[in-house]
Formats: C-alpha cells, structure tokens, sequence
C-alpha cells in the first residue's frame, strides 16, 4: 500500500510460494473436515515451491537421468520441508495450511497434534496471539535444545540438548521420507537443498543412514566435499545436493510477467 500510494505507476508483482504445488490431487490437499471449509480456503498448501520450482527446472541440467523419475526434496533450513515430485510436478509436501506443518525446524515445531494448541489455549490460558507467537518463535531446534535454533550451533555445541534437538531433526526427515516414497510409489532420488542441506554434510550423512532402506547407498567421500552426487554410482536411489536459487526463480517469473529478457543465472 505504501508503494502504491508512493509509486503509483511501480509495478508490484508477487511470487507465491504455493503456486508449484497447485497441481497436486485432491487428495493430497485436503483436511478430513467440512467441504465447506475447504472451499473456503482451508487447505493444504505446500511452501517452499520457488525453492522445489528451481530444483525441478535444474534437474535435466544436473542429473537428466532422474529428472523426469520420482525425486524426494528436502528443502532443510531454517525454515524446512519436503517435496515429492514426479516428472517435474509437485505430488505431495510436508507443509499444509501453514509454514507450521511438517518437518521441525530452527522456531517451528512441524507436525503438531491439534490437540496441543487446544491445550494451550484452554489449560495454560495463553491467548491466540501468544500461542502464534510461541509456534512461530520458541519451538522446534530453538524449543527442544535450548541452544539455539542454528544448526550449526547445534552441532558444536557438547549439550545433550543439542545432540537431541539433532536426532529428532533427522528422525523426522527420515519417517516423512518414507511417507514422500509412499506417496510415489517408489523413488529414484533423493535431493538435499537449502543452507542445512547444502552445507552439512553430517545431516546429510544421518539422513541418508536413516533412509538406506530405500536404496539409497553414500558415498562419504563426495559428500564431506559437497560433490552434486553424493550416493555411491550403482545404488537403487541416487543422493544429490544442489543449491536453490529461490531469488532467481521470482527474477523470472517478474521478468516474464513484466515482458522482460529471461533472468540468467
């Protein structure tokens, strides 16, 4: 509004994050509630989709193979999901409604029974605000390790706590990877992305370990460098790490919209 009041003749153009899983089943959008609540917009939405649109759109670059097959993304950062996609399209994410849902992750718990917030609310008599503010800011790596809500942090750091916060961080990729598998119906690859996924190479490790029962098989030494491929050649399910470039993505998608030359990268 105040560009617009300032700048009339600005253009604004907004990129949303949800728009790459629009193509997902009914199924997988809706809540077991009402109708009526669903086409009032209470639905699953998916996020992180700039960050899954560039992945899909580099895929044919780096590893054409597998680009068009059943590919598990984790978007690990600050801010963590997962997404299951099938020849390019988005089938399934681990966020929903919100930027809550799913995977935990720095200050958001993830999956949380609705219950909880019930609880909260009437036992603890926290008001809605506060228990926004609380969901939003005091849980997840920050909540359960009492550290920090930086991985890295994290991993210096000789807390229990801190180890803990860990364990759960993995364990929770490693069951919604299952549930992304499922989804497929099989997988051919797995893609690590965002600060977390791209920079430790001990989460990607642990995850990979967590998961071997889906074929993936690492190989240690291309990960500790960071190498696009990660997993041994002849595994059933390859590991790749490839950096996102969600910017770029909304670069585009404005130059498009605005009829301008195609971003570069």
């Amino acid at each position: 509004r105040t560009l617009l009041g300032n700048f009339p003749s600005l253009p604004q153009v907004a990129c949303f994050d949800t728009a790459f899983h629009r193509d997902h089943d009914a199924l997988a959008d809706h809540y077991a509630i009402p109708y009526q609540l669903h086409t009032e917009g209470i639905r699953r939405y998916g996020f992180h989709g700039l960050s899954y649109e560039y992945i899909a759109k580099r895929l044919p670059r780096v590893a054409p193979d597998i680009a068009g097959g059943r590919v598990i993304v984790a978007h690990l950062g600050s801010g963590a999901s997962m997404c299951a996609m099938k020849g390019g399209k988005s089938v399934e994410s681990t966020m929903g409604f919100t930027a809550l849902d799913g995977l935990a992750m720095g200050t958001r718990p993830g999956q949380l029974d609705p219950g909880v917030v019930l609880y909260l609310l009437t036992e603890k008599g926290m008001s809605a605000s506060n228990v926004q503010n609380f969901l939003y800011r005091d849980c997840g790596l920050k909540g359960l390790s009492g550290v920090s809500n930086d991985m890295r942090e994290l991993e210096a750091s000789a807390d229990p706590r801190a180890a803990f916060a860990i364990d759960y961080f993995v364990y929770r990729v490693g069951l919604n990877a299952g549930m992304l598998a499922a989804a497929l119906e099989g997988l051919d690859a797995f893609v690590f992305t965002a600060g977390i996924g791209e920079h430790s190479a001990e989460v990607r490790r642990r995850i990979c370990a967590a998961s071997a029962w889906l074929g993936i098989e690492l190989d240690t030494e291309s990960n500790e460098r960071h190498a696009a491929r990660i997993s041994k050649p002849d595994c059933a399910v390859s590991a790749w790490t490839i950096p996102t470039n969600e910017e770029l993505m909304i670069a585009r998608h404005t130059g498009r919209l605005l009829g301008l030359a195609a971003a570069r990268e």
